[in-house]
């Protein structure tokens, strides 16, 4: 025996091709077998639920509930239409028998209702209620929005607007998602609802001004009470309070929540606790927040919860509820190509694409991009397509810096941020998205220093070869836009040619952050620059100063210098 192993030894060392060859071939007839036992057997089906014309489709027969005990047999039996939904959600509607029969599987109306018995599968906690109009003007859904061109879910639609308290979930598009409280819209045709989601082509997402919406059976009903208001602060009242804040209701047992609650019942983006009387409207020029008072004036306890503040006849107690204040949400292309091409110049990490966010809120026309990022263009950025010539967009993205490029730009608006957080916030963007995090070894590895050695100097260089080389540049401070955005994006409107609008520039007060900000959360807990970075940086720092007021500016903030 031991002749015939050395013998066998030889000969594959003489031929090492054939060897592999064999080990290949084992190898895969050990994967086939496993397969196989993955997929053997028939589901359990409990009962006798088969639906009418069962196997009468072409080779996609109607399985029923099935009782599935490992997940390849899972995977292998689930129905074309099968949808998951995970632990959230809940079905509890039926398919109709007529629904079920074998049709036209290339037709509109047939993927219509191979996207309904989908939906109205038996999950958690989500019931599809129907096909509805929509209108850009006056939203179907008035809550929250959200967009993805690529990976929109209706699971994922329906988280987004759970995990922020609402009632119904509803997509339009492919790939938009609303989210509401009330369903102020009439039934459309299911057959109008034909557009696959973006991300799962084997449901349906909606359809041209149609929505396909879900009520959300939440857990708990605490879920949707007061948990993510915003708090405002204490305002006087104001002088026509009738009109200001037009909706009123009397409570004698008045708390937070209530007032809050009844607000968002009503679809109003504001609550003010005013003693007994809970009232409910919109930031306008009669009340736009702006003036705020010392909390104590609005401290007299609430008859209703003893720990809380419910303000007075005389000082209104404000917060912010879920309900979105879509007077500033519609957005579209210019209606005539622009005669000049204006820039929204500034270094990477400076806040460009909140800025954006920014101007298309308040202008109600999309922004273009020097470049092309397709996650932007996902996100609702819709100019993120156009080539920056087109003339269809309000103001043009550009992280350029060269005397060419600059002067191909008719003005600007120079967006300039704190180098120090600006570099970081590059840093993140780079190596986890625009939303996202570095992580910790890119920090601590060699990527940190030797970025900061290049993008460093380019801080500086950007904002000079503007200053030099632009024509009609509008300097604006990240950290004045932060602190004054009414009056900043007055200014920034301003340069665009756009007559702005106050209550619509209060709407953007509302929903400044969008979905483009980091969360707080994950802020590192040492600082990365070395005292020979901060050394090089505060010289840039200096540079600019100087060049800004040599052109009768404002210098830089104060807080540039604390390092």
């Amino acid at each position: 025996m031991a002749k015939l192993l050395i013998k066998v030894q030889r000969y594959f060392r003489r031929k090492p091709v054939r060897f592999f060859t064999l080990l290949a071939l084992y190898l895969a007839a050990g994967s086939l077998v496993f397969l196989h036992s993955g997929f053997a057997g028939e589901p359990t089906v409990t009962g006798s639920q088969r639906g009418p014309g069962a196997g009468e489709g072409p080779g996609l027969p109607y399985l029923g509930v099935m009782q599935l005990s490992r997940g390849f047999k899972a995977a292998a039996t689930m129905p074309e239409g099968g949808r998951r939904h995970g632990p959230w959600f809940k079905s509890t509607s039926k398919e109709p028998a007529e629904r079920a029969k074998a049709g036209d599987y290339g037709s509109t109306r047939s993927r219509a209702l191979r996207g309904r018995s989908g939906r109205e599968k038996e999950e958690d906690r989500a019931r599809y209620i129907g096909c509805y109009v929509d209108n850009t003007r006056r939203r179907t859904l008035r809550g929250v929005s959200f967009f993805d061109y690529k990976k929109m879910t209706v699971f994922r639609c329906q988280d987004n607007c759970a995990e922020r308290g609402y009632l119904y979930a509803g997509l339009e598009f492919g790939a938009e998602c609303y989210c509401g409280h009330k369903v102020q819209a009439s039934n459309a045709s299911e057959s109008e609802c034909n557009m696959e989601c973006k991300g799962e082509r084997s449901n349906v997402c909606g359809g041209v001004n149609r929505l396909s919406i879900y009520r959300l059976e939440l857990a708990q009903e605490s879920a949707r009470r007061y948990g993510s208001a915003i708090f405002r602060g204490c305002f006087r009242r104001p002088d026509n309070v009738s009109i200001a804040l037009p909706v009123s209701q009397l409570m004698l047992n008045m708390s937070v929540d209530k007032c809050v609650d009844f607000c968002t019942e009503k679809e109003y983006p504001l609550s003010a606790l005013a003693g007994i009387t809970c009232r409910c409207g919109f930031p306008t020029t009669l009340f736009t927040l702006h003036e705020r008072e010392d909390e104590q004036l609005c401290a007299q306890k609430c008859a209703g919860e003893e720990f809380e503040s419910c303000g007075t006849a005389e000082y209104l107690l404000v917060y912010q509820t879920q309900v979105q204040d879509n007077r500033c949400m519609d957005r579209r292309f210019l209606p005539t190509r622009a005669k000049q091409l204006v820039a929204l110049a500034s270094f990477p990490g400076a806040g460009n694409t909140w800025a954006r966010h920014l101007i298309e809120l308040a202008t109600g026309f999309y922004t273009g991009s020097y470049y092309f990022d397709g996650s932007l263009y996902n996100k609702g950025f819709k100019g993120e397509r156009d080539h920056w010539r087109s003339g269809r967009t309000i103001c043009i993205k550009t992280h350029e810096s060269g005397q060419k490029e600059i002067e191909s730009f008719d003005s600007a608006i120079l967006l300039i941020r704190n180098p120090y957080k600006a570099l970081m916030a590059e840093f993140n963007r780079k190596y986890g998205g625009h939303i996202g995090f570095a992580a910790h070894a890119h920090w601590k590895g060699k990527e940190w220093p030797e970025f900061v050695a290049n993008y460093a100097p380019w801080w500086a260089t950007h904002t000079l070869d503007w200053l030099r080389y632009g024509k009609r540049v509008l300097v604006v401070h990240f950290e004045d836009l932060k602190r004054d955005l009414f009056v900043q994006l007055q200014r920034m409107v301003g340069l665009l040619g756009i007559a702005a609008c106050e209550d619509r520039l209060l709407c953007v007060e509302g929903q400044k952050d969008g979905n483009f900000k980091r969360s707080g959360l994950r802020k590192l807990e040492y600082d990365p620059y070395t005292p020979e970075m901060r050394k090089m940086i505060s010289s840039y720092i200096k540079t600019v100063d100087t060049a800004l007021k040599l052109r009768n500016l404002s210098g830089v903030p104060d807080d540039y210098y604390p390092r």
